[in-house]
């Protein structure tokens, strides 16, 4: 059982395969030498007259016979070793390297928790096929061949007995293999839909307890781990079936090939040293088959493993762009741009719209209008919208994304901070950035007084920032965007969820910023947007009014509303708080 296209694709690890069969086959040579010379030194103690310097010549063999395995076996596990490490780090790469070449829209094809699965447990099954299964599946070809081209010499007719016996452990294999297939296939998919289920979960434990639908999905949970648990039960039957037919098969064919040596001997067509060594190693002819076949279903692992593996690996790449934005001048025009995420249900309609360079403009809209949809669009997320997309006159599609990445920076309202210190939370921003500039961002965000109280720029950050407010954890992110220093800025909802003083002070930041860059601000709250050079109001997926907040207010349409109720409530709340 061996995929042709995987051992293609980790041809490097041919060589430590080798390596480790010729070892084991060494091995196996300084065994057979052992028991022939403790055989023939036994026929002489029976049936002749033993000299010391038999004795000793025995014993030399031994001794050289069992260092020799000893080394034969460390360096068949280094081999096994090599291989393995070898194969989990070129999958690894080859994985991250298609992930890469995907780019950041490569969830439209495949979910994290799925990547990780295969980059961890998939790998790691793989890692055995390679380390044990195929090393054990060419030794246990050529054991067998070499047993019976050295004992033949001593009976041929026992060997052959021997010999013949041998394919009824891979004929055995081969009948379950097709049901093991179907079986394993089931496996992994059950494996897969828990750890999706259980990610899920872990992620949004939070949401589920403030709404206490955490039984409910416990309740879940435990009906897909029973799933699994009956998948893996019916998979551990099936392995101890399996091995059950080929100890049988095993033990028979070596007692049939016993039972032809005692005939032999008993006939006087056998001596006693040559009945000896063929008792002795006639378990050989066996023993790495029977290995084999207890590799097996971690090999049938590995490969219904290598199948998700490889539908990652063939998954379709966008045609990779060859154009890289150049100078300063980078305006964003749409074009009849639609975009769905299912077929049926349409986020955007033939949007079109013109960001000039420099100008400040600003998205708004309900919620669901696709105002995230247009700035994913942007950043190159999703690729599969209909129309034309062009950044400085170069078509999104044809643009690197690389090149992309250099020239457009975006700040979420949930952009990531990774667990470690300040300092290197800021310098993913610039590498190159100075402790000096690193400090003047945090100023800009009102933030450097808070980390002086700390340590500084070696203020620890727990995983997501957990130990900050959500107003420090977003101004930090504003910090490290602004040392990003790109031409094109686009803000996603930056300022919501927060604070009233972080609000003002980010929105002091995005109104400076948009003084020197290009700023796309898309906001919920209108009176960030105010002072734009130009907004865009989105309602079901297209543009219905365009112009300053003054214009848009005299249209008295869509804006106005929104507009007007926003500012009732605001006003409705002061009047509340005054009051209470």
């Amino acid at each position: 059982m061996i995929k042709k296209r995987l051992v293609g694709l980790l041809k490097e690890s041919k060589k430590y395969i080798v390596q480790n069969v010729f070892w084991q086959w060494l091995g196996l040579l300084a065994q057979i030498a052992a028991i022939f010379a403790v055989g023939y030194l036994l026929d002489t103690v029976m049936f002749g007259d033993i000299t010391s310097s038999q004795v000793l010549r025995t014993g030399i063999i031994c001794v050289v016979s069992i260092i020799l395995r000893m080394i034969s076996d460390k360096k068949a596990s280094q081999a096994s070793f090599m291989a393995s490490a070898d194969v989990k780090r070129i999958l690894r790469e080859k994985i991250y390297e298609k992930l890469v070449r995907l780019g950041a829209s490569y969830k439209e094809k495949i979910s994290t928790s799925e990547v990780v699965q295969l980059s961890v447990e998939g790998v790691e099954q793989l890692e055995t096929y390679f380390g044990r299964y195929l090393p054990q599946f060419f030794y246990s070809l050529l054991a067998p061949i070499t047993l019976f081209a050295v004992l033949s010499f001593v009976s041929w007719k026992a060997s052959l007995v021997l010999l013949i016996c041998v394919p009824l452990i891979p004929i055995s294999i081969v009948a379950v293999q097709k049901f093991a297939k179907r079986l394993l296939k089931k496996y992994w998919g059950s494996y897969t839909e828990l750890g999706d289920s259980f990610l899920e979960n872990l992620q949004g434990l939070t949401t589920l307890k403030i709404y206490q639908s955490d039984e409910k999905k416990a309740q879940e949970m435990d009906e897909e781990a029973e799933k699994f648990r009956r998948i893996t039960m019916k998979v551990l039957t099936m392995q101890l079936n399996s091995i059950s037919v080929m100890d049988l098969v095993a033990y028979g064919g070596a007692a049939i090939g016993m039972i032809v040596v005692v005939k032999e001997y008993i006939s006087g067509n056998l001596g006693f040293a040559g009945a000896f060594t063929i008792l002795l190693l006639a378990a050989e002819f066996f023993i790495p088959l029977r290995l084999l076949g207890s590799f097996f279903h971690i090999a049938m692992n590995g490969m219904a493993a290598s199948d998700k593996i490889f539908r990652l690996l063939d998954m379709e790449e966008r045609e990779q762009g060859t154009q890289e934005l150049i100078g300063e001048e980078l305006d964003i025009t749409f074009e009849n741009v639609s975009f769905s995420y299912e077929a049926e249900r349409p986020i955007l309609k033939d949007v079109n719209f013109h960001i000039p360079k420099g100008q400040f403009i600003s998205l708004v809209g309900e919620s669901g209008c696709g105002k995230s949809t247009i700035a994913s669009l942007i950043l190159g997320r999703n690729r599969q919208y209909q129309g034309k997309i062009s950044i400085g006159g170069v078509d999104l599609k044809e643009l690197k994304e690389k090149s992309l990445m250099e020239h457009v920076t975006m700040v979420r309202h949930n952009s990531y901070l990774f667990k470690g210190t300040v300092e290197e939370n800021l310098l993913m921003g610039n590498s190159s950035a100075t402790q000096e500039e690193m400090i003047e961002v945090l100023k800009k965000v009102n933030l450097w007084e808070f980390l002086k109280g700390q340590e500084g720029l070696g203020t620890k950050l727990a995983e997501k920032g957990s130990n900050f407010s959500g107003g420090q954890c977003q101004r930090l992110c504003i910090a490290r965007a602004l040392l990003h220093n790109t031409e094109i800025y686009i803000f996603d909802e930056a300022a919501s969820n927060i604070d009233a003083e972080s609000e003002e002070i980010i929105m002091d930041v995005v109104r400076k910023l948009a003084q020197t860059k290009t700023v796309l601000l898309i906001s919920h709250r209108l009176a960030n947007v105010k002072k734009s050079h130009c907004i865009y109001v989105l309602k079901e997926g297209k543009i219905v009014e365009t112009g300053r907040h003054n214009e848009l207010m005299e249209q008295a349409g869509v804006y106005k509303e929104m507009y007007t109720i926003q500012k009732n409530l605001e006003n409705y709340g002061l009047e509340q708080e005054v009051s209470a």
